[in-house]
């Protein structure tokens, strides 16, 4: 029998119990070994629950129990978390988690920690929750250069976008409604000002190049900006607006950015509406790969953990290796990356100004009179942001994604 223990006892991982116990036969054929949750970490009682029994407070019972092989780290955040992660790590047990906070910050870490204990850090369940992604990145697609990576990352800005785009509702409205519905926290900023799909952006861009991309580093914009305009905007031109986190390695360099994108109806993104996920992956050789599914929530996200807990059952003892280095990698590809950008500004009468300073730029009419709407010709940021600079402050953009 393999033992596993369990930090922290919230949404996910209540999950996390309940997938090991429905799904136990299933797993046991797969490890070849029945794997069973031993002992819960938590601050709280649970009176009357299946699994009351194996509540603990005391992180050191988890720990030093020689009976646990396998920690699932589903706590969140990187003060407790941390330490009770580093303390698994030393101790020679494997440790699954779904937070991704954690992992941005302190990856190539506790990557480094499990190598030199023989066990293995994994966390496939904090990108995209149920989607398997990770796991393909490091151990399927493989022989292939990563050229693009494109995804909805965030179940929430998408679940926002979808409302205002088919219910032509704004920004504050469908907010509260996100938040009515558990989808929104109550200071949604990580998700609305895309700092949660920067961190997912973060642990997917070093997977791919094998070095530590810092979030912080990461160009990141949110939706709060885009109005019920922009969405009539992107109508008129066939396209819905979409959250994205990018990964590209061109001839200009390599760059990661999190921005809203206005999405051609051709794109495979397009049709990824309300609180699903989906991330677009081009390799050199393989091609264009779609991985989508729910990004978040309960059983999902408990899935992927699980999914994990299966690869350390069947690898006790050793680590499973991951190509992340310790050295931090800043980009330099954005400012010459190439894109069309949609503007729009308001000063209506700017048209002449407009066809002179962007060449090739096309006109825009969604029927307001009191701005104009022009989408511009491929230019790079750099170029743009030069450009833009001449219409002063009241101008706003989104970039396009074909």
């Amino acid at each position: 029998m393999i033992n596993v223990g369990v930090f922290g006892y919230g949404t996910v991982g209540s999950g996390v119990v309940e997938v090991l116990s429905e799904n136990s036969d299933v797993i046991a054929r797969k490890v070849g070994d029945k794997v069973c949750v031993k002992s819960i970490l938590d601050l709280r009682d649970f009176p009357g629950d299946p699994f009351e029994d194996r509540i603990v407070h005391d992180v050191n019972l988890v720990v030093n129990d020689p009976e646990i092989s396998i920690i699932c780290e589903t706590m969140g955040g990187v003060g407790a978390a941390y330490k009770f992660t580093v303390m698994a790590l030393e101790a020679g047990k494997s440790v699954c988690t779904s937070n991704k906070e954690l992992v941005a910050m302190h990856g190539p870490e506790l990557l480094k920690l499990a190598e030199d204990h023989n066990c293995s850090y994994k966390f496939e369940a904090s990108v995209g929750g149920g989607i398997p992604i990770l796991r393909p990145l490091q151990n399927a697609i493989t022989a292939d250069r990563i050229l693009k990576l494109t995804g909805i990352v965030n179940g929430t800005t998408n679940y926002m976008l979808t409302k205002m785009t088919n219910e032509a509702a704004d920004f504050a409205t469908v907010l509260k409604e996100a938040q009515e519905m558990g989808y929104a926290e109550l200071h949604p900023e990580a998700d609305t000002e895309g700092l949660d799909a920067g961190r997912k952006l973060a642990i997917l861009s070093s997977l791919v190049y094998g070095k530590t991309v810092k979030s912080e580093d990461i160009p990141t914009e949110g939706i709060s900006g885009v109005s019920l305009r922009d969405i009539k905007y992107a109508e008129a031109l066939g396209r819905k607006i979409k959250l994205l986190a990018k990964y590209e390695d061109s001839d200009n360099g390599a760059y990661a950015c999190v921005a809203p994108f206005m999405v051609a109806k051709e794109n495979p993104l397009y049709n990824v509406d309300d609180v699903f996920n989906a991330i677009l992956v081009r390799g050199n050789m393989l091609g264009d790969a779609m991985f989508y599914g729910k990004g978040a929530g309960k059983l999902p996200t408990a899935s992927a953990v699980c999914s994990d807990v299966v690869e350390c059952a069947c690898n006790l003892g050793k680590n499973v290796p991951c190509d992340w280095k310790d050295e931090d990698v800043k980009f330099t590809g954005f400012s010459k990356s190439v894109k069309r950008f949609f503007v729009r500004t308001a000063h209506p009468f700017a048209r002449d100004s407009v066809l002179n300073t962007f060449e090739g730029a096309k006109l825009i009419d969604a029927g307001f009179a009191d701005e104009l709407g022009f989408v511009t010709a491929p230019m790079s940021e750099e170029e743009f942001k030069n450009a833009v600079t001449l219409f002063g402050k009241e101008v706003n953009f989104i970039r396009f994604e074909d």
